[in-house]
């Protein structure tokens, strides 16, 4: 029977089969960060156990950090307690530990892949929901819960009922001005936020093919916003080529066996999906999202659609609208907002910094926009300075903060007040996600940065040279 790339991966990591059960699945990466692993360090306390292969786990500090001034103690007790905490537990098990002040501090999903911790073929997890990022390097990797980090933490083994398998194809010309993130939200309203649900997915076709590999992380972080367990591409030279020589790959003699593996890794013809889709890519233009769901999204030059026009609840979708203080019909363009947030684990990485300075070089932030630019990592961070994109930033009346989620998630200073408008480059709209009562609109670097610039929703396409 021929196999999908899923399948390779998923079986080869089999430790038993249990009937009319889940698979026991062995895992080759554990990433733990300091609000899902408490607990579960405590349950394996009250146990007496230990992590049973703390080589295979990982810590960094992310959630809760602040972003500026991390030289200082942490002001929020219980921000300051759970990061106290993570690096307790990491020192009592022998586990690497990426705390404020370490080098290699930053977002637990873009640290992985920078110090090759992400591999090809590997299973990942993580207390996180966005861990199906490291699934762009032909991984298998999904979020877990508190008592299933536990499970790994002690067995380095998780139970899980094997999803199906769904594979996204989208080929064409992306327009000028469209990135990754464009998208994978144009694939999320597409399908809805639950139109995945119960798959796994991978993605297929020359759009992907083409896009580097951030933006193939990009595109996976964003699987489950549309329901799916996780996403996966098939590994490449452009794969092979970005994880060569990083701090946790393999060298030598062991580098020419993984990529004898990692060369088998990819769907072979004939093999059955349980759903396919396909796209074409030239449909697809820059994005931004009106409701309280990565699923609300549209083509930025469009009107927000009719109640009548889609499926679903109506009373459901004019709670969203009234929530966003917008109404059926509104175009989004020359919207006023007030915030601009780019990072996250979906665009805080360099070459998201590189196409926001883009935007904004040569011109100046809009005097009423607060704009938040949070580098994913310390790697990040060097590069923007390295590349001179720091100069183009503060020449355009914009400051750069320190590594960390930030305004992604409302776990840290970084909220966005109530009622007003967030142009964000991070992965969920929900009311009240990025502070209570805030309104976020999803977008790429691309829009954020002619939001910020303009001081209200604009098409990015006009600013680009």
């Amino acid at each position: 029977m021929k196999k999908t790339l899923f399948d390779k991966v998923w079986d080869s990591h089999v430790v038993r089969s249990i009937e009319n059960g889940p698979d026991v699945l062995f895992i080759d990466r554990h990433m733990v960060h300091e609000v899902t692993s408490p607990v579960a360090f405590l349950g394996l306390k009250n146990r007496g156990a230990k992590v049973l292969y703390p080589e295979r786990t990982f810590a960094t500090a992310d959630h809760n950090t602040p972003t500026i001034n991390q030289h200082l103690p942490v002001a929020d007790p219980l921000s300051a307690n759970q990061l106290k905490a993570l690096e307790e537990n990491a020192t009592a098990h022998g586990i690497s530990y990426w705390g404020l002040g370490h080098e290699k501090n930053g977002i637990v999903h873009v640290v992985g892949p920078e110090y090759g911790i992400t591999q090809p073929g590997a299973t990942i997890v993580c207390g996180d929901s966005h861990t199906s990022t490291h699934g762009a390097f032909g991984a298998i990797a999904f979020g877990i819960g508190t008592s299933e980090v536990e499970m790994v933490l002690t067995t380095q083994c998780i139970m899980q009922p094997k999803p199906k398998k769904m594979v996204i194809r989208v080929n064409g010309s992306l327009q000028n001005g469209v990135t990754p993130k464009d998208v994978a939200l144009y694939i999320i309203s597409k399908l809805s936020t639950s139109g995945a649900t119960g798959y796994f997915v991978e993605y297929a076709g020359n759009v992907f093919s083409e896009m580097s590999m951030e933006g193939r992380m990009t595109v996976c972080n964003l699987s489950i916003e549309m329901g799916a367990r996780g996403g996966m591409m098939a590994p490449d030279e452009k794969t092979f080529e970005y994880i060569k020589d990083r701090e946790f790959t393999p060298k030598g003699a062991s580098w020419d066996k993984a990529m004898a593996y990692w060369n088998t890794l990819y769907t072979e013809e004939g093999a059955s999906f349980d759903k396919v889709y396909e796209f074409d890519g030239s449909d697809i233009e820059p994005m931004i999202t009106y409701g309280t769901n990565p699923g609300m999204g549209m083509g930025i030059s469009k009107d927000i659609p009719l109640a009548t026009d889609l499926e679903g609840g109506v009373a459901t979708y004019q709670k969203s609208l009234a929530y966003m203080n917008y109404n059926e019909g509104d175009t989004m363009i020359g919207k006023s907002i007030d915030y601009v947030f780019l990072g996250s684990c979906t665009n805080g990485r360099i070459e998201d910094f590189r196409a926001f300075a883009s935007i904004v070089k040569g011109r100046k932030k809009a005097d009423h926009v607060t704009a938040w630019l949070v580098p994913g990592s310390h790697q990040v961070e060097k590069a923007i300075k390295d590349e001179g994109i720091l100069e183009i930033l503060e020449a355009a009346g914009f400051t750069l903060r320190e590594p960390g989620c930030s305004a992604c998630l409302a776990m840290n200073d970084d909220k966005i007040p109530a009622g007003k408008y967030a142009v964000s480059t991070s992965n969920r709209n929900f009311e009240g996600r990025q502070g209570p009562g805030s309104r976020t609109l999803l977008a790429s670097p691309l829009v954020a940065a002619a939001a910020a610039v303009t001081g209200q929703v604009t098409d990015p396409r006009t600013l680009l040279q």
